[in-house]
């Protein structure tokens, strides 16, 4: 994941299998330190689980935070913060579609559209890694 150039690439080695444009937190630049602060966390996680009950069109966790970010937000006497998904767009915004790029809207999760997300959700398996870089 490149949080600059907004892209999501799902890669098989060092083949690129796909490369999805995303939306980000609203506030993206630098890395996720705390609860609320809006924005896509930076480093190194695992897609650890799914749910289909979701507020949005399925979603996939991202194990954030990390035993390294709870270290810095307990030093720092602030909480992490948690919830940090790849989803799709909001129940009944699925007309939406790729114009969701056009602006970062999330609360720090990766939004795609739903066609996508449904295809991120075949290809992807629990356990698999994430480096979400600046």
């Amino acid at each position: 994941m490149l949080k600059g150039p907004r892209r999501l690439l799902l890669l098989r080695g060092d083949r690129v299998l796909r490369d999805y444009d995303v939306s980000l937190g609203k506030e993206p630049a630098g890395p996720k330190r705390r609860a609320g602060d809006g924005r896509t966390p930076e480093g190194r996680y695992v897609l650890d689980w799914r749910t289909e009950q979701s507020r949005y069109h399925r979603a996939i966790h991202v194990s954030y935070p990390s035993p390294k970010d709870v270290e810095f937000a307990h030093r720092a006497g602030i909480e992490p913060g948690d919830g940090v998904m790849i989803h799709g767009l909001p129940a009944r915004a699925d007309w939406v579609g790729d114009d969701q790029t056009e602006f970062d809207w999330t609360n720090g999760c990766i939004a795609v559209t739903d066609d996508e997300m449904d295809e991120i959700w075949e290809m992807v398996d629990d356990g698999t890694p994430i480096e979400i870089r600046p």
